[in-house]
């Protein structure tokens, strides 16, 4: 998947996301990801996949739940630190 690309960013997000919640749950791209059952641990493990994917690296003033809790929220996240949006 091309993760350079707005729809490649989105894909991959919702796959890791799906993935972690399971495939018999379905979630918007506004959907607060962490009333689906998520934990602070699954936080910790979305960061880490951030970083390793998007290459970016997530500051501590960028630990706001705002940033992480919705696919699109993490879409503008990622467009934010690698300087396109």
């Amino acid at each position: 998947m091309d993760v350079t690309t707005q729809a490649g960013i989105k894909a991959t997000i919702r796959e890791f996301l799906q993935q972690r919640v399971g495939q018999e749950i379905s979630f918007s791209e506004t959907d607060d990801v962490f009333t689906l059952g998520l934990t602070s641990l699954f936080a910790l493990e979305l960061v880490v996949f951030l970083e390793k994917t998007f290459d970016i690296t997530v500051e501590n003033e960028d630990l706001d739940l705002q940033n992480f809790n919705t696919v699109n929220h993490l879409e503008a996240f990622i467009l934010k630190k690698k300087g396109q949006l």
